[in-house]
């Protein structure tokens, strides 16, 4: 059974408003959805992005709609219209993408699901900014010019903010949250899968409480 969707009244940058890191979640069992979104809200972690790289994405964001109306779950790995409407239908309140195509950002729009495109060139964030994106995911950060990247964007590309991420650690994160065009970053440190595996919870919380002290150390 879908799960009615609360994402009208977001915008995209409500979704960097909750905290500095927006954890990337890879979910490989269901039942560990609620436990880890859980111990993520814990440490102070309001936003989560629910991917679908594992066939468990999509049950995973719906348990965590439907038992945890606090935590504003989104989908991540968005690739087509059909992947935004299925996670909008399991209760995903914004959808981010690895890359950026029309198509991806017209299906959004029609779903009212906020939308953080990927890109990782200049092309990119035109077409993006074209389609009326202005704050964009950089990704793969790290392999594509990470901080030295932001920066010559930051004069051309004025209007745009950005969430790097892919290769951002707890280290490098206040880095990156230290430029202007930056709001937030996404990381993959929080959830480990190790942790996930054993259900080490409290060692997720611990790593989502340290996320809030990056903001002050950038």
């Amino acid at each position: 059974m879908a799960v009615t969707p609360s994402s009208s009244s977001m915008s995209p940058l409500d979704i960097a408003s909750h905290g500095p890191v927006i954890p990337v979640i890879v979910i490989d069992r269901v039942e560990d959805a609620l436990p880890l979104a859980e111990a993520l809200l814990a440490g102070g972690v309001k936003v989560l992005e629910v991917t679908l790289r594992t066939a468990a994405g999509l049950p995973a964001i719906e348990a965590i709609a439907r038992k945890l109306p606090e935590a504003v779950v989104g989908v991540g790995t968005v690739l087509n219209a059909d992947d935004a409407r299925r996670a909008s239908e399991a209760g995903a309140r914004f959808a981010v993408s690895p890359g950026y195509t029309s198509e991806v950002g017209s299906a959004c729009k029609g779903l009212g699901l906020p939308l953080l495109p990927g890109v990782a060139t200049s092309s990119e964030i035109m077409a993006a900014l074209a389609d009326g994106f202005s704050f964009l995911k950089l990704f793969p950060a790290e392999a594509v010019g990470g901080i030295p990247l932001l920066k010559s964007w930051a004069s051309p590309f004025g209007q745009v903010s950005f969430c790097p991420t892919g290769g951002i650690t707890n280290t490098t994160a206040p880095n990156y949250l230290a430029l202007p065009n930056v709001r937030c970053v996404g990381g993959s440190w929080l959830t480990p899968a190790d942790a996930v595996r054993a259900g080490d919870w409290a060692r997720i919380t611990q790593l989502a409480l340290a996320t809030q002290a990056l903001r002050a150390a950038a």
